[in-house]
């Protein structure tokens, strides 16, 4: 099977990324996928014609621009992008430095934004194309001691692209934010999960957070990063593509836990609340 559209994955030497780029190119599809190490990701996937490993710094704008321009010149177009690189973070919000929190921010959040940006001309030019943003169920809910600011670069994510999808919508582009729940990924490992240089003993919470996250929760997540990919690849090739596209029963779940709560608030004030026009 040979497939001529073109995907181009970020952090793909590992995770759901590595997971997505294999399934792509076994289904015949056409892939550019990056990396911060070109020898992991190219010893990852194995060669492949229709496979473009390229080595990419999300945070240099000009090494964005040439990974996309690779990609073009290689494959002739571009049709979908998946923003899959990112990190976690694991601490409170007080025991959290400037320094730290902002490198989680330039990452998700600003490192995405440069991709997105240097993409967007060819798929304007193109009249199409597919972004995704690999957010979080957590940048949904922020209801996680000690994710506070991991879960604020993803509510980032998600609020960029419903923006984006409705800016793009005129050139015959689409955009989608995924919100995966718990897969069973290196997320919690030492090399993608950071933790505070200063914990502050005091929270109980936070501490029983990393713990389980580190200890209990880490190889025993119930998701299925294949099915996971699958999921993509159908909303890929839908013509009813999700701007919001939950990934998981567990972020079903926590997702209708969050919206319950909502109503709730809304309609407990809103007799009150909606009483202030002049």
């Amino acid at each position: 099977m040979e497939n001529k559209k073109v995907w181009f994955v970020t952090g793909a030497s590992k995770g759901l990324g590595l997971t997505l780029v294999k399934k792509l190119l076994s289904i015949g599809y056409q892939v550019a996928a990056t990396s911060r190490n070109l020898n992991d990701l190219s010893k990852a996937v194995g060669d492949d014609e229709n496979f473009l490993p390229l080595s990419m710094d999300l945070l240099n704008e000009e090494s964005v621009e040439t990974a996309l321009n690779k990609t073009i010149s290689k494959f002739g177009q571009l049709d979908f992008l998946v923003n899959n690189a990112g990190y976690g973070m694991l601490g409170a919000l007080e025991e959290l430095s400037d320094k730290e929190a902002r490198e989680n921010f330039d990452v998700n959040v600003f490192g995405s934004l440069n991709v997105v940006r240097k993409a967007l001309p060819q798929m304007r030019k193109q009249q199409s194309g597919h972004i995704f943003n690999i957010s979080s169920i957590g940048g949904f809910t922020g209801n996680f001691p000690g994710f506070g600011i991991y879960c604020a670069t993803k509510f980032a994510v998600a609020g960029f692209t419903e923006s984006l999808a409705a800016e793009v919508k005129s050139f015959g582009i689409k955009a989608t934010v995924i919100e995966p729940g718990y897969f069973r990924t290196e997320f919690l490992t030492s090399g993608s999960l950071a933790v505070p240089a200063n914990p502050i003993d005091a929270y109980k919470e936070v501490r029983d957070s990393q713990a389980a996250h580190q200890n209990d929760i880490n190889s025993q997540q119930p998701g299925d990063p294949a099915k996971g990919a699958d999921v993509i690849i159908a909303a890929a090739e839908s013509e009813n593509a999700p701007l919001h596209l939950f990934l998981g029963p567990d972020a079903y779940s926590l997702a209708e836990a969050k919206i319950a709560d909502v109503q709730k608030d809304m309609e407990t004030w809103r007799a009150l609340a909606t009483a202030t026009n002049f």
